[in-house]
């Protein structure tokens, strides 16, 4: 791993690197906050944080004030990029499909199967990175925003047994029956609704008999609720099996990192408590 770079913050260490992923075929940026108890030799557990749309690991690093929360409850953060990148990387004009848009699946279509394994990446490559290198322990939960909202929640349905909590801001919850959803779907994954249905959290969670405890909170002014948003359909099916999930509607709150900057700090208490 290359070392980008390093900031003191709250304590700790705030820290980006740069190497050579597998899973994606290509050099990958993650970023890594480590509170005050990892510099002193204590194994801390780790949040996944995963972006949405155009971001990459700054985006949340330097406007949610995270960073802050993570040092009080000593909980590490790890914030993936959220595409592959380089110039032998396919691309696309839009701005939600393609770089800065993986949207956390494992493309099976070309051109974007070559390079687009960020579902192996975030559950699989990443984690054994993380915990070979840092001072961490193999306690885990994943939280993310937008398309990351989406991200976390498949990928915590589907791997229940390693995460221990999950939470998302305005999370794309349908994406195969959302605008957004279906540009990268039909693009990353061809034709086959099985496979749409496979990275779709709403219909993960009509086939799993268990779930983590899940936390959501909407802004009911964002603009892209409730046509891309809709967090309803995936709360009436929790609710019918009996799942743990609890849901904040925010008046007067939009889609931007002033809506995740002002609640980041109760997801990051929602997860240590599972954490520890």
């Amino acid at each position: 791993m290359e070392l980008i770079s390093e900031n003191r913050c709250f304590g700790g260490s705030h820290r980006r690197y740069r190497h050579f992923s597998k899973a994606n075929q290509c050099e990958m940026v993650f970023a890594i906050y480590l509170p005050p108890q990892a510099l002193v030799g204590e194994k801390v557990p780790v949040l996944y944080w995963l972006s949405g749309l155009t971001c990459t690991d700054e985006n949340f690093a330097t406007k949610a004030g995270a960073q802050r929360y993570a040092a009080k409850h000593s909980v590490a953060l790890v914030m993936p990029d959220t595409s592959p990148r380089g110039e032998n990387v396919a691309n696309d004009e839009r701005y939600n499909l393609g770089q800065g848009a993986g949207f956390y699946v494992n493309a099976t279509s070309e051109p974007w199967a070559s390079h687009y394994q960020m579902y192996d990446y975030v559950v699989n490559e990443l984690p054994v990175l993380i915990e070979q290198h840092f001072p961490v322990n193999n306690m885990k939960s994943i939280a993310g925003h937008s398309m990351g909202g989406h991200g976390a929640l498949q990928i915590a349905l589907k791997n229940p047994e390693r995460y221990r909590s999950v939470s998302a801001f305005a999370p794309i919850v349908n994406p195969s029956q959302t605008p957004w959803g279906q540009t990268a779907f039909h693009a990353y994954l061809g034709e086959n609704p099985k496979e749409w249905a496979n990275y779709d959290s709403t219909e993960l969670l009509r086939q799993v008999s268990h779930a983590i405890p899940i936390r959501i909170d909407q802004g009911l002014s964002d603009d892209f609720y409730p046509v891309e948003l809709q967090p309803e359909k995936f709360i009436e099916i929790a609710e019918q099996k009996g799942f743990f999930l609890a849901y904040f509607m925010h008046a007067g709150y939009d889609h931007s990192y002033y809506f995740v900057s002002s609640f980041i700090g109760e997801h990051i208490a929602f997860h240590a408590q599972y954490l520890k």
